[in-house]
């Protein structure tokens, strides 16, 4: 298995976090996002992922280019250690949780689109982390409140072991902590990464922990 990752991408993080959990040995190949004006976007890495986004994941002869995709793959393929519930309503419990963050929280700050606000739109630096913090606080609002009703929350986002969910959750709030937003409104938030991060599997993914970190 190979997966292309750069340490800081929240994406790649949450397949490292999957990959650790189910104990797969995996290489790490790493693509910089910033370096040279990006690797990402170099024509080596396009001939893997035409996106031209981390992560990359690769099986013998299998690419896949999205995380969801590569964790129902592991699910699927490597099914000891599950990520996903056994019943259909936890499993749909679970992916919703997980698109609260990959679809309305990562898209909007994305790292194509903070450089576009930017370059092309010519907002400034303080402008572009006012975004990126307001698009963190829509969506941990919404994501604390799914969590905080349901009743299938325990120790974890469902039940009392790791989910897809928790692949998704860390990783947001580890970008959440980097630009400095508080917490205190999403106790439940908080209360479950805590629980997430002291684990040796999220421990390992952690973007300090990877050979590439700056």
């Amino acid at each position: 298995m190979k997966l292309y990752t750069y340490f800081r991408s929240s994406a790649a993080y949450r397949v490292r976090i999957a990959l650790n959990l189910k104990a797969l040995d995996y290489d790490a190949i790493p693509v910089h996002l910033v370096r040279g004006g990006g690797e990402h976007l170099m024509d080596e890495y396009r001939a893997v992922n035409p996106s031209s986004l981390v992560p990359a994941f690769q099986d013998d002869a299998l690419t896949l280019t999205q995380s969801m995709a590569i964790m129902e793959y592991l699910e699927d393929t490597y099914p000891l250690v599950p990520l996903l519930p056994k019943d259909a309503i936890g499993r749909a419990r679970v992916r919703e949780l997980a698109q609260i963050v990959a679809c309305d929280i990562h898209p909007l700050n994305n790292l194509r689109v903070l450089n576009y606000l930017v370059k092309h739109l010519g907002q400034s630096e303080e402008a572009k982390t006012d975004w990126y913090r307001h698009w963190i606080i829509e969506g941990f609002r919404s994501l604390e409140a799914h969590l905080a009703r349901n009743a299938c929350t325990g120790s974890f986002c469902y039940g009392d072991s790791p989910t897809i969910a928790d692949c998704y959750l860390v990783p947001q709030v580890f970008n959440a902590q980097r630009f400095n937003v508080d917490l205190t409104a999403y106790p439940t938030i908080a209360r479950i990464n805590s629980m997430c991060v002291d684990l040796p599997a999220f421990k390992a993914a952690h973007p300090s922990r990877q050979g590439d970190a700056e």
